[in-house]
């Protein structure tokens, strides 16, 4: 039984993870802001030297064993060398969102991250992974979304997630938006919007996509603003999960 939507973000993961970049030919800043992207969070990062390994690769370990992979160079493109105006102005749209495989595998993980002003770049991973979400719902071309903005403004306001959520409308993907009622949708915004005051529609960040068939993934994203502008969140691709998150959403918000 849930009782409210922390209860989906396990705050003690079972996980052992590590992550090591390896053979690195890249200035030592691009080393620090790798460990600046996973500081405070239960990912410890090292850097490594290791024979007949490719350069500048990225590795994931749980518990020792390497479980994912990336070039050094995908998290430069998604996560280190931008910050969240790329996403949030729609310089980088739908049918444009990659994630590296070392950040997907962690998956069913805590991040406590920070906001703008205290800081730019910390909550990157739980923006890429809503995108990314977005995304698999928009090429899937149907099943059922659910998003929750805060504020219901926050559609129309930022460019990028109003590009996102009106292509989204378009399509035979069932868009469903939460938040504080204080935006008035036009006519041809084809959603439907669950608007309330309650604690978790002015404090959840959750974006859910229930995939329609097997021959597409589910996967689920939930945050919560546990202080002023510090969130702790984390992602899953379980469908069983996906499906209790889901169905708390139907009969509490």
């Amino acid at each position: 039984m849930h009782d409210h939507l922390t209860d989906f973000i396990d705050d003690d993961p079972p996980e052992e993870w590590s992550l090591a970049v390896v053979n690195r030919t890249r200035p030592q800043p691009v080393q620090e802001m790798v460990e600046s992207l996973f500081d405070g969070q239960p990912v410890a990062v090292s850097d490594e030297e290791i024979v007949d390994c490719d350069e500048n690769a990225v590795i994931l370990l749980r518990g020792g064993e390497v479980v994912a992979s990336s070039a050094l160079s995908e998290l430069e493109d998604t996560i280190l060398f931008v910050n969240s105006d790329l996403y949030v102005t729609g310089a980088r749209s739908l049918g444009e969102i990659e994630v590296p495989d070392v950040i997907s595998w962690l998956e069913n993980t805590p991040f406590r991250l920070r906001g703008f002003p205290e800081s730019d770049t910390e909550k990157l991973p739980l923006i890429l992974l809503s995108r990314f979400i977005e995304q698999s719902a928009y090429d899937t071309d149907g099943g059922r979304l659910r998003s929750s903005f805060q504020r219901l403004s926050r559609i129309e306001d930022e460019r990028g997630t109003r590009n996102v959520y009106h292509r989204l409308a378009d399509t035979d993907v069932d868009v469903h938006v939460y938040g504080i009622p204080d935006w008035i949708p036009p006519e041809t915004f084809d959603g439907t919007i669950h608007a309330g005051y309650g604690d978790e529609f002015r404090n959840s960040w959750f974006v859910v996509y229930d995939a329609p068939d097997d021959s597409a993934d589910s996967a689920a994203l939930v945050a919560y603003q546990v202080r002023q502008n510090e969130w702790l969140g984390e992602w899953t691709f379980d469908d069983a999960r996906v499906s209790r998150i889901t169905r708390y959403l139907e009969r509490n918000l």
